[in-house]
């Protein structure tokens, strides 16, 4: 049987290790014992007893005993000296018991402090021979026994088993309760800094995937438009002054997108016009800043989009047309939007020189790469759509985009690159 206690009103536990209701408990067993010992010591004196003096001088000689408890470090903190403590307590108390008939009623008490200090079992030995010696003395003092003679005694025993008992229970509970409402408001600050991480890395991505399509893409046609500008200074300054105020249209743009994607607003291309009209237009810029063909085409009746997917829509057309400009040293490039009713589509075609599965980098790298399909990845996958990629080197590129009309669960992306 286990020895441990829990924190009750017994004195042996230091004043710190008790709730205000334990403390109130404790001061309560400790009123109601020298209540009881005055009693014994006031009887005595009354009733002209013998020994009144003896008595009087052993009840408040158990007085001072119970009283150096609390005030001792040693019973405060130790079992071992609390269990001594409580041995003399019970000694004086076996005195006053054979001098007074009175000092039964301070068995009560005692059964507390017992079934308190004690391990299981032990105090509940110690309760029952502190029961017969109560009985057995009471007897003596009275000349006779009866059965009425023990029913005092056991019956506040019992009462004080029981009353230890169902307070360890609650205490036990309150102690499950007070465990289960710290690991709740643990999970909630888990919870609440996982929220909190996921947020900021959401921001992060999408900060990332903004920054590429936007001002990555816009830097990239800056430098490729004042490189053109520098070959034909010498020979075409015309030409080269176009160039740089074309760099100059494309910085002014993209500072308006930095404005805008920061506050997570609509994009320019986007702000009073159809999607249609925004790729058609942003064909049009690229086929007079890079010196190749862009063209738009419309299939099925055009509809009223989400926000979010137009954004996205625009977003992977201006990264797959940078890729184009960039990479595939193409002439022509095709956008083709189609609306087929329970989806929408948008196919990048271009007649560059294409590029193999084993060339695309298996990580995004500042070097080599790769953050551009995995922006357009993460954009499709986080409405419900895919992004096909086909290539062959030598034969152009297929970026497509497939965006369900009613937002769906995410899907795989895939990428299909044949020989």
């Amino acid at each position: 049987m286990s020895t441990e206690t829990v924190p009750t009103t017994a004195p042996a536990l230091a004043p710190a290790a008790l709730t205000p209701t334990a403390r109130a408990l404790t001061w309560c067993l400790h009123l109601l014992t020298v209540a009881l010992l005055a009693l014994a010591a006031g009887r005595a004196v009354v009733g002209d007893r013998p020994h009144a003096g003896v008595v009087v001088a052993v009840a408040a000689a158990c007085g001072l005993v119970y009283a150096a408890g609390p005030l001792l470090p040693r019973v405060r903190r130790s079992r071992e000296g609390a269990a001594w403590w409580l041995a003399a307590v019970g000694a004086v108390w076996l005195v006053l018991l054979a001098l007074s008939p009175d000092g039964v009623w301070v068995a009560f008490p005692l059964y507390f402090l017992q079934l308190h200090l004690l391990p299981r079992r032990i105090g509940l030995a110690a309760v029952g021979a502190t029961t017969l010696a109560a009985i057995t003395a009471f007897a003596a003092h009275q000349g006779s026994f009866s059965a009425a003679m023990a029913i005092g005694p056991a019956l506040g025993a019992a009462v004080a088993v029981a009353v230890v008992r169902g307070y360890e229970a609650l205490y036990r509970e309150s102690e499950q309760r007070r465990a289960l409402i710290e690991d709740l408001t643990a999970t909630r600050a888990d919870l609440a800094e996982a929220q909190h991480t996921a947020g900021v890395l959401a921001e992060r991505e999408r900060l990332a995937r903004e920054i590429h399509d936007t001002l990555a893409q816009g830097l990239s046609s800056i430098q490729l438009l004042l490189r053109a500008a520098e070959r034909a200074l010498p020979t075409t300054p015309e030409t080269a002054a176009r160039y740089v105020d074309q760099a100059r249209q494309s910085a002014v743009d993209n500072l308006a997108e930095a404005r805008r994607f920061v506050a997570a607003l609509t994009p320019p291309g986007l702000e009073g016009t159809t999607l249609p009209d925004a790729l058609e237009r942003l064909c049009t810029t690229t086929s007079t800043r890079h010196g190749l063909t862009a063209r738009f085409h419309l299939t099925g009746t055009s509809v009223p989009l989400p926000t979010a997917y137009e954004v996205a829509l625009l977003r992977v057309a201006q990264s797959a047309l940078a890729n184009t400009v960039r990479h595939a040293h193409a002439t022509t490039v095709d956008v083709t939007l189609g609306y087929t009713g329970d989806r929408i589509t948008m196919d990048v075609v271009d007649d560059g020189t294409g590029f193999g599965a084993d060339q695309l980098p298996a990580v995004p790298d500042p070097e080599s790469g790769g953050y551009g399909l995995a922006a357009m990845r993460a954009r499709l996958r986080a409405l419900g759509g895919v992004l096909d990629v086909e290539s062959a080197a030598g034969h152009g590129t297929v970026v497509g985009a497939r965006l369900p009309l009613a937002p769906a669960p995410s899907t795989p992306t895939s990428l299909k690159a044949s020989r």
